[in-house]
């Protein structure tokens, strides 16, 4: 990885770098912003290869870099922002405190590696004139006896960095999870949701997999929420977003979209295949009985419709969104509980 170029003779570099980011983002109509400039002065440096990849794999797809496209780009490899900032100030903090910490004990080791062979010289000048060997062996145990005890100390030492080190990284896999996490439905949020298919994204173009989505949507969930209260309308989507979890592959995401609608990414599916599993899930909720949990009243099942679109290599994830938001609106308009393609939707306009 090259360095951002900071010293004077490093001047010229960053001069040329600077107009072919201006040049680049003329050329792809990118708006002249700070947060634009920055991305494109680093693809120009090749600072950051991850997003030299990405750029090129978009530029290669005539990809338009819009204003989602272009704050995505920012997000992914630049800045994270301020909740970001505050996060790894979190973490950062403990960590350079326990460093300097490591570092006063390794600092402590290196000055007594010499400090236990002191007394041992000591003892070993006394042997060519000891008389009484009980001294000698004395002297040795005490010297030995102070080199074990400074051992003790320094490992006990290392050991207390050891344990905070990994409480630490418990606290970020945790912190880490919650924040890609829904707290009601525990699946994938929709900042997890964004960056898996920004990075199934680019897999798909770079490779030529299929890429597909869906939507779905809990039929008449207002209903529900108004009839029986929110903890119950809580409690059925839930239950939704088990059966949706356990209904795709391990390499797939199943992610909360927004208030009742829930999403399937699937790498490596092509339209009908996406459509096949989402319609397994379809069925499978159908014939779940809901059990209202306050009153044990056994309800009538709970439907859902479901849209389905395919990932055309190059276009804007937005696009692929309005797609499968078309499918997903003619699903509920055709009588609700069923499962609608894209191109169920062109047939049907044509």
């Amino acid at each position: 990885m090259n360095p951002v170029p900071t010293g004077e003779s490093d001047f010229v570099q960053a001069t040329s770098a600077a107009g072919r980011a201006l040049r680049l983002m003329a050329q792809h109509k990118v708006p002249a912003t700070p947060e634009n400039f920055e991305i494109w002065f680093k693809f120009s440096l090749g600072t950051v290869p991850e997003l030299t990849k990405t750029i090129n794999i978009l530029i290669a797809a005539k990809r338009e870099f819009d204003g989602a496209t272009n704050r995505s780009l920012f997000v992914s490899y630049i800045g994270s922002g301020p909740d970001g900032d505050a996060k790894h100030g979190e973490i950062s903090n403990p960590l350079q405190t326990i460093l300097s910490r490591a570092r006063g004990f390794l600092a402590t080791s290196m000055a007594d590696d010499s400090k236990p062979i002191l007394p041992l010289d000591g003892v070993a000048s006394q042997i060519p004139e000891i008389r009484d060997p009980r001294t000698l062996i004395q002297d040795l145990t005490g010297a030995l006896s102070t080199t074990m005890t400074r051992a003790t100390t320094l490992q006990a030492h290392f050991n207390a960095c050891l344990q905070e080190l990994g409480n630490i990284r418990n606290h970020l896999a945790a912190a880490e999870q919650r924040s890609k996490t829904d707290a009601l439905t525990g699946l994938a949020n929709r900042h997890a949701l964004d960056e898996f298919l920004r990075n199934a994204q680019i897999v798909a173009m770079e490779s030529g997999e299929p890429l597909s989505i869906f939507l779905l949507d809990i039929d008449h969930f207002k209903t529900f929420n108004d009839k029986f209260g929110h903890q119950f309308g809580d409690q059925v989507l839930r239950l939704i977003s088990r059966i949706l979890r356990d209904g795709v592959r391990d390499r797939d995401l199943a992610a909360r979209y927004g208030g009742e609608e829930l999403a399937g990414v699937l790498p490596g599916a092509d339209l009908r295949v996406c459509a096949t599993v989402a319609e397994r899930i379809r069925q499978a909720i159908s014939r779940r009985q809901v059990t209202r949990r306050t009153t044990g009243e056994i309800l009538s099942s709970v439907t859902v419709s479901i849209g389905v679109a395919q990932f055309v290599p190059g276009e804007a994830l937005t696009s692929l969104f309005e797609r499968c938001d078309r499918a997903l609106y003619a699903a509920k308009h055709g009588g609700r509980n069923r499962t609608v393609t894209e191109c169920d939707v062109e047939s049907a306009a044509a």
